[in-house]
C-alpha cells in the first residue's frame, strides 16, 4: 500500500493520487492508497529556521501514522521536505520512494549537464539541497528567486495564481536557457497546475512525473 503525505500543498497530493489511479487503471490493478494530511506552513516554518532535525520528527510521524493505516512504502509528492531528508532517512517507520533519486535518473538518462529549477527558495538556493547528481545548477538572479518563491507558494496555498504570473514564469524559464540551462527542472509538484506537456514552450524535467513513474516500479515490485 502507498502512503501518500497529503498538505504539501493539496494540489500536489490531488496530482499524485489522480496519476497513480490512472496509471494502476492502465495495468489492470487496484490502487492501494492510504494518505494524511500534513501542514505546509509547519513544514514551511522548519525549512525557513533550517530546523532539519525537527522536520524530519514531524514527517516522520506522519508517515508513522501511514504506516498505522497499512502503507507500506512512503510517498512524499513535494520537494521542500527533502531539506531533512538525511535526517529523515534513519528515523522514517517505513521505506521511502525518493524524488531525488527519481529525478537524479531522469537528469542522466536525459545526458543533461546544465539545468535550472522552479520551485520554493529553500529547493532554488540549494540547488535541491546539493542532491543534484553531475549536473550544473543555473540560478536566478535573488529577485527572480523571490518571484519564484513567492508564485510558487501562491499556487500551492490557493490552487491558482495572479493574471500574467504564469507568462512571467514562461519568459525567466526561457531567459535561464539562454543563460545556459539545458532544461528546467519543475520542481514544485503543484506547477503541474500550470504546465504540462501540452502547454510548456521549453524544455523541461516534470520532477512529479519521474517520481510517479518510480513509485509504480516500486510498487510493482
Amino acid at each position: 500500500m502507498i502512503g501518500l503525505v497529503g498538505g504539501l500543498g493539496v494540489g500536489a497530493a490531488i496530482h499524485y493520487y489522480r496519476e497513480l489511479a490512472a496509471a494502476h487503471d492502465r495495468i489492470g490493478k487496484p490502487l492501494e492508497l492510504s494518505m494524511v494530511h500534513a501542514q505546509m506552513s509547519r513544514v514551511y516554518q522548519h525549512a525557513s529556521a533550517d530546523d532539519r532535525q525537527g522536520l524530519a520528527r514531524y514527517l516522520a510521524e506522519v508517515l508513522l501514522q501511514l504506516k498505522r493505516s497499512g502503507a507500506t512504502i512512503g510517498v512524499i509528492p513535494a520537494l521542500t521536505p527533502h531539506l531533512a531528508i538525511d535526517e529523515l532517512l534513519p528515523i522514517t517507520p517505513m521505506p521511502l520512494v525518493s524524488v531525488i533519486d527519481a529525478i537524479n535518473g531522469e537528469i542522466a538518462a536525459l545526458r543533461l549537464r546544465r539545468i535550472a529549477l522552479m520551485g520554493t527558495r529553500f529547493v532554488v538556493e540549494s540547488g535541491m539541497f546539493g542532491k543534484l547528481a553531475g549536473v550544473d545548477v543555473v540560478l536566478p538572479q535573488p529577485d527572480e528567486i523571490t518571484f519564484i518563491h513567492d508564485t510558487y507558494s501562491q499556487l500551492a496555498r490557493e490552487g491558482a495564481v495572479g493574471p500574467g504570473k504564469r507568462e512571467q514564469l514562461v519568459e525567466l524559464a526561457r531567459d535561464l536557457c539562454d543563460r545556459g540551462a539545458e532544461a528546467i527542472l519543475l520542481a514544485g509538484t503543484d506547477l503541474t497546475l500550470l504546465f504540462d506537456e501540452t502547454n510548456t514552450p521549453f524544455p523541461h524535467l516534470d520532477c512529479a512525473h519521474a517520481h510517479i513513474q518510480a513509485i509504480m516500479r516500486t510498487a510493482a515490485a
